[in-house]
């Protein structure tokens, strides 16, 4: 079997269920929502935030009734804040497909993704779980001022690594923290794993995301993500930051002034990126990656012996060893 066999094996069942559940959302009577919706369908991913829920809750005992529904709400809360991401940084291609906002305009985009976030929440109250409730609430409330904390940081040049993983931890984090949080809570797992739960979503979170800001340094259409794309659009993450702090002052001054100019040309984007595989960059982020991913994996072997803890295992390589 493949990695992805490995993953999903242990909640197949639920997974088709979900899959059916998620082809069946978002109804609409308005003309351009559907076109929308299907746009977003078409693009659709890998489906693994709500793999990382179904998983979670096996491994806590079993798929409960709400958990299904839960991995529905929460792929499409997050479909919701990829619509708004496209916006805010005017991205017209995802995963090499036009964005909706490139379809239509940043309006019916915003629009749209704030249709869905309110589909969201009706199933979120239709679950009968505050606890639920509670936690998307709180993930919807993170995410925006993750959004908002990197829109500040774009605005400085050199920032503290802290402020960068704040930023992982609000917009990317949280959300994973919250699929393996509710997977435990739809199992009816005691308190303390539930806490378990959500610091193995959180660490996943990080070295998921830290993933995704390396590939921004190598050219590979498998990515389905532009060279430089995050540069482009003003963020510096990881492998610049640590680049841009291990240098002297005179050494990153001029890599500081392009920075300064908002918007780089290929050149530029070139220039910095090679500054920061030169310098450690990479390699740097490569280790904090992994460290956040075996941290995971200790937390994960701390759940009871079954094929769910061993598929949430190969999830864990899957989200560090992914090439796009």
């Amino acid at each position: 079997m493949n990695n992805r066999t490995l993953i999903e094996h242990p909640v197949s069942e639920a997974y088709e269920q979900f899959r059916a559940a998620f082809a069946l959302s978002l109804q609409s009577e308005v003309k351009t929502v559907r076109i929308a919706v299907e746009a977003i369908r078409r693009n659709s991913g890998k489906h693994i935030r709500p793999l990382l829920l179904l998983l979670a809750a096996r491994a806590c005992g079993r798929v409960g009734d709400n958990t299904v529904p839960a991995a529905v709400l929460i792929e499409l809360l997050h479909t919701a804040s990829l619509l708004h991401d496209d916006v805010i940084d005017d991205t017209k291609l995802r995963r090499g497909v036009r964005s909706v906002n490139a379809i239509f305009d940043n309006r019916i985009a915003v629009l749209v993704g704030d249709f869905i976030l309110a589909d969201v929440m009706i199933r979120a109250a239709a679950l009968d779980c505050m606890p639920v409730v509670h936690i998307v609430a709180t993930l919807c409330r993170e995410m925006s001022q993750g959004e908002i904390k990197q829109i500040e940081n774009a605005d400085r040049l050199l920032l503290a690594e802290k402020d960068y993983f704040l930023v992982l931890k609000k917009k990317t984090a949280t959300l994973l923290a919250s699929c393996t949080e509710i997977g435990a809570v739809t199992a009816g797992a005691p308190l303390e794993l539930q806490q378990r739960c959500h610091a193995i979503g959180t660490l996943l979170g990080y070295a998921f995301q830290i993933r995704d800001d390396i590939f921004d340094y190598f050219d590979d259409p498998q990515t389905g993500k532009p060279n430089g794309n995050d540069l482009r659009e003003g963020k510096v993450t990881l492998p610049l930051l640590h680049a841009l702090s291990a240098a002297s002052p005179s050494e990153k001054a001029p890599y500081l002034d392009m920075l300064r100019e908002k918007k780089l040309d290929p050149a530029q984007i070139a220039t910095l990126i090679d500054f920061a595989r030169e310098r450690g960059g990479i390699a740097y982020a490569e280790m904090r990656m992994n460290t956040c991913k075996e941290q995971a994996a200790t937390l994960i072997r701390t759940l009871p012996s079954s094929d769910a803890r061993t598929g949430l295992l190969h999830l864990a390589d899957y989200l560090v060893e992914r090439t796009k």
